[in-house]
C-alpha cells in the first residue's frame, strides 16, 4: 500500500491558530502530513529555526494522524520530492493570498508536474490571522491571545520582552 503524503510548508513564525486549522484539516486528506518549517530570506524571523521547529512540534502533538515536523532549506518541490509527497497543502485567507499562491502553484507545477497543490480556505473566524500581524501587534504591546495558543502567546511575549517593545 502506498501512503499518500502531503507537505504543508511555512515559516511558522509563530505558528497561529490559522496554521493549526489548516494542519488539522490537511491531516485528514493524506495518510502522512509533513509540516515543512523553512527559512524565508524576505522575512525577518522573531524565532530561530530550532525554536520554530520545537514550537510547531509541541503545537501539533495532539493532532490525530501521522503528522511530522521537519526543517528544510531548498526549493519546495525538491523538499516535497524527498519526502515522497504528491500533494502540497496551502492555506488561503483572502483574494490577495490566492493570487500569490496561484502563481506559486503554477511555477511549482512547471518544476514538478507529479505534485499537486491543494488549497484549503481558512476557517472564517481565522482568516485575518497572519504571523506577520501577530508579531506586529505583540511588538506594540497589543493582545495576541485570540490568534495563537496560550503557550505560543507566552513565548511571543517573552521574546518581545527580550528584544524590546516598540512605541514605548
Amino acid at each position: 500500500m502506498t501512503l499518500r503524503t502531503g507537505v504543508y510548508p511555512g515559516t511558522f513564525d509563530p505558528i497561529t491558530l490559522g496554521h493549526m486549522d489548516i494542519i488539522r484539516r490537511g491531516a485528514k486528506l493524506v495518510d502522512r502530513l509533513v509540516i515543512g518549517v523553512t527559512t524565508n530570506a524576505s522575512k525577518s524571523p522573531m524565532f530561530s529555526l530550532n525554536e520554530r521547529l520545537a514550537m510547531v512540534e509541541r503545537e501539533v502533538a495532539q493532532i490525530e494522524g501521522d503528522v511530522q515536523v521537519v526543517s528544510f532549506d531548498s526549493l519546495l518541490m525538491d523538499f516535497a520530492e524527498r519526502e515522497g509527497a504528491r500533494v502540497i497543502v496551502r492555506g488561503l485567507r483572502a483574494v490577495a493570498d490566492f493570487e500569490y499562491e496561484y502563481q506559486m502553484a503554477g511555477m511549482n507545477q512547471q518544476i514538478n508536474p507529479r505534485i499537486e497543490t491543494v488549497f484549503l480556505m481558512a476557517d472564517v473566524s481565522l482568516q485575518p490571522i497572519a504571523s506577520r500581524l501577530v508579531k506586529e501587534i505583540a511588538l506594540y504591546g497589543g493582545p495576541i491571545g485570540r490568534f495563537v495558543t496560550p503557550t505560543v502567546a507566552a513565548e511571543v511575549a517573552a521574546r518581545v520582552e527580550k528584544i524590546g517593545r516598540k512605541g514605548s
